[in-house]
């Protein structure tokens, strides 16, 4: 038995849930104008009975009086469920809510204390999240399904089934078939991540959110979308130099974010070339904001369902392909071939060649400095390329407005990584 302090905190955590639980359901309620099921009180009595049920199973020590007590408490729950659903109220998530704060009450008289607190927080949050998701179900197609049901299978049924070791001998000691696809799920979600919030808000919420939001999923897509739009739009050339420049940032913000999960040794060396580079280019987005024009009708991006199995396979390639290379690279002609094999995979991505160093850096085969150094040498590629296709096809406005941001990208990332 724990003492009395203890058990005290943990009746009050499982009441501070409950309460958390019932003022977001009271404000739901609120808003759509209808009978309200279990409100803060009553789900915070829930919450206590769930610990109260533990305890005396605990004091007692049988577990049948927290199973007559969930039985009970299930009961009660499924009662008003039929009220309700007599009156023409289908449904359950008052309900489901309701059961899970009594098992999260539990959970804290167990000790559990953090998978409480985080189930709680969760619970609100999802509860909370009705009006997004019916946003988010009218705006995804269904395309958008098919390919994220696929990406799903193949990466919950494929990716355990693949050997997690290497085959043969340097350079094709890099090669484990269950790292390079699980790169592949990675770089994956975070495309998602920005692929679903611009289906949530939508792509029409100002250019520097789109861009912004593009960014987390591809910037090459929003300097493409944007540069073609400007040849028709001249007028609009510093909103659209906004929303590049803001993907562009984002692009770096990547890059960091990859080397932090992937390997934290890189954070030393890579943090300012390229937070110098991604901050360089924050500040000529506050100066690019701050002198244009609000556009509120600004177009569409197109960007496609990131979990398509074409291009999944092809990041795999590619990783695996810039793996073997940067190895046999380093092998052969030491640092200046990883750095020769950076600059031409930064052409095309860099978050491949970002993941793979990282990996190979872990792993001992390159250079913490090396590594750290061909990274963004890759981001500066990238970023040239991507200021290329701006200055090749984008309306004259816009090549002026970009021009600036470019160079000083470039002499930031390229001047602290090499110079400093």
């Amino acid at each position: 038995m724990m003492d009395t302090t203890a058990t005290i905190a943990r009746f009050g955590l499982a009441l501070v849930i409950g309460i958390l639980v019932g003022l977001q359901r009271e404000y739901a309620h609120k808003q759509a104008d209808r009978e309200l099921f279990a409100g803060a009180r009553t789900l915070a009595l829930v919450g206590l009975a769930g610990c109260a049920a533990a305890l005396l199973a605990d004091l007692a020590g049988t577990a049948w009086i927290f199973i007559a007590a969930t039985i009970a408490v299930a009961g009660l729950v499924a009662i008003s469920y039929f009220v309700s659903a007599s009156k023409g109220e289908i449904g359950l998530t008052s309900e489901i809510a309701a059961l899970l704060v009594y098992l999260i009450g539990a959970l804290c008289y167990w000790g559990s204390l953090e998978i409480a607190a985080a189930l709680g927080v969760g619970v609100a949050v999802l509860l909370s999240l009705k009006l997004g998701v019916r946003r988010l179900v009218g705006r995804i197609s269904e395309q958008d399904v098919l390919a994220t049901l696929k990406f799903a299978v193949i990466t919950a049924i494929v990716l355990p089934l693949l050997p997690n070791r290497t085959f043969g001998s340097p350079p094709l000691d890099v090669l484990n078939p269950y790292n390079v696809w699980l790169m592949v799920v990675f770089i994956s979600a975070i495309s998602f991540v920005g692929y679903v919030l611009i289906k949530l808000v939508g792509p029409r919420r100002g250019v520097g959110l789109t861009g912004l939001l593009g960014g987390l999923a591809s910037s090459t897509a929003v300097t493409l979308s944007f540069t073609q739009r400007s040849r028709g739009h001249a007028a609009l050339a510093k909103p659209f130099a906004l929303a590049i420049t803001v993907a562009w940032t984002m692009m770096f913000a990547r890059v960091l974010v990859e080397a932090a999960v992937l390997n934290p040794r890189l954070l030393p060396a890579l943090w300012l070339p390229i937070g110098g580079a991604g901050g360089v280019a924050l500040l000529y987005c506050g100066y690019l904001f701050f002198f244009a024009k609000d556009d509120r009708s600004s177009e569409d991006i197109e960007l496609k369902a990131p979990f398509e199995l074409g291009p999944a396979l092809k990041f795999a390639v590619a990783y695996a392909v810039i793996l073997v290379v940067s190895r046999g690279a380093q092998m052969l002609l030491g640092d200046p071939g990883v750095y020769v094999s950076a600059a031409a995979s930064g052409i095309a991505d860099v978050d491949a060649i970002t993941i793979s160093l990282a990996r190979l850096a872990d792993a001992g085969a390159v250079g913490i400095e090396t590594a750290s150094r061909a990274i963004v040498l890759a981001a500066m590629v990238n970023t040239a390329v991507k200021g290329g296709i701006v200055l090749v096809l984008g309306a004259a406005t816009l090549r002026r407005s970009i021009i600036p941001a470019i160079g000083l990208i470039l002499a930031a990332g390229l001047g602290l990584a090499f110079l400093a």
